[in-house]
């Protein structure tokens, strides 16, 4: 199976989203630690939540290209699953920034809804072919891995930078006494 000479990149690309899945719950406990605004539910689940989600999925992609599988298709079959599965979360992911207090601006649908659909639709794309012609759809599904690894360290860096600057915004905007 041509997988072995994929072992490496895969130990690196799982290591990674598995550490900064660690990293982001340090994030998500700066916001919660956040006295000064009220933890909204609807924030967390569009723009937090996700962030976790794409490095477990480059983290599952790794372990499924890690397992000693006996064939190419059943790889492939899981991988299916996983990418059909995240094209049907951004589209959940969507609906909820849409009903958010937060009013997303155009960088944040790029980088929290449409390269996510892409990466996920990639994948489920990548492994419907990757049958028939392993060569360059396993070359497809690394990059796939490696830019949900990356829309999540974007994310995660956009989340704690907004909380960096706007949080000192708000405090010091004068407060009305009743």
């Amino acid at each position: 199976m041509p997988l072995s000479a994929w072992e490496s990149f895969y130990v690196i690309v799982g290591s990674s989203g598995a550490a900064l899945t660690g990293l982001q719950f340090v994030v998500m406990t700066l916001i919660a630690a956040d006295d000064q605004r009220q933890s909204r539910r609807a924030e967390v689940g569009a723009f937090g939540t996700p962030t976790i989600v794409h490095f477990c999925a480059a983290l599952l992609v790794s372990a499924i290209f890690s397992a000693p599988w006996p064939a190419i298709s059943s790889a492939a079959l899981a991988l299916a699953a996983c990418g059909g599965a995240g094209v049907v979360y951004v589209a959940f992911v969507i609906r909820r920034a849409t009903r958010t207090v937060y009013k997303p601006v155009l960088e944040d649908w790029i980088w929290h809804s449409v390269l996510p659909l892409i990466a996920y639709a990639l994948l489920l794309l990548a492994s419907l072919l990757l049958v028939r012609d392993p060569g360059p759809w396993l070359f497809v599904i690394g990059a796939t891995a490696l830019l949900l690894l990356f829309i999540g360290i974007h994310n995660a860096w956009d989340t704690v930078t907004y909380l960096a600057v706007e949080r000192p915004r708000e405090e010091d905007t004068p407060k009305k006494r009743s």
